[in-house]
């Protein structure tokens, strides 16, 4: 489990970030790969028609981080090996495969995808959340955000945390430097912080 520094500055709702392991082999690379090589490629469609073989869905196959806690907000990271690793899996467990136009798609994609889970008190307490990386002291803002302006109840609701919602978004590739260490930080419109630390050296 990587690290996680949490830092709440004040505000009622009850946040967290969850992540959960992946499954399947390790990445061999030591940064997120921007330009993946046909080799690359290959190697990762076969890993995840490996992993459908083996009966694993396509969200285990997700670059989660944080604690496996239950009814603690959660997010995955989605970069262009990770996507079609997915994608792979997807299509394998319904016995096809990604096309070449499939592959040029994830390929052309210039952002990385980050999708955070966050757990509230109210039902819109993720409308209008903003996200940024910290990387050596420089900010990389998102190109999108996309937030659940309503959450959803959850098991335990009425009682605390009673709503569930995603905040997605987008940060160019040009923007980011794939080895470095990184600082994701959630912030509520209602006030507050919440901050998780990645190492991009170790996501494919």
């Amino acid at each position: 489990m990587r690290t996680i520094r949490r830092r709440c500055a004040g505000f009622k709702l009850a946040l967290y970030l969850f992540v959960v392991a992946g499954t399947g082999p390790p990445a061999l690379s030591l940064a997120i790969e921007v330009q993946p090589t046909p080799e690359q490629i290959q190697a990762t469609m076969e890993r995840g028609k490996t992993a459908a073989a083996k009966g694993a869905s396509p969200d285990q196959l997700h670059e989660w981080f944080g604690a496996k806690e239950d009814l603690t907000p959660h997010g995955f990271i989605m970069t262009k090996l990770g996507s079609l690793l997915v994608m792979a899996n997807h299509l394998s467990l319904r016995a096809l495969s990604p096309t070449d136009q499939d592959v040029a798609q994830v390929m052309a994609n210039g952002n990385l995808l980050v999708n955070v889970v966050l757990f509230g008190d109210r039902v819109n307490f993720a409308a209008d959340s903003y996200i940024v990386l910290e990387q050596a002291g420089r900010t990389v803002k998102p190109s999108s955000v996309r937030f659940d302006a309503r959450g959803e109840r959850t098991s335990v609701w009425p009682q605390q945390p009673a709503y569930r919602a995603k905040v997605i978004a987008q940060f160019p590739y040009a923007d980011l430097d794939p080895h470095a260490k990184t600082t994701l930080s959630v912030f509520p419109s209602s006030g507050g912080q919440v901050t998780f630390e990645l190492d991009f050296a170790h996501i494919e």
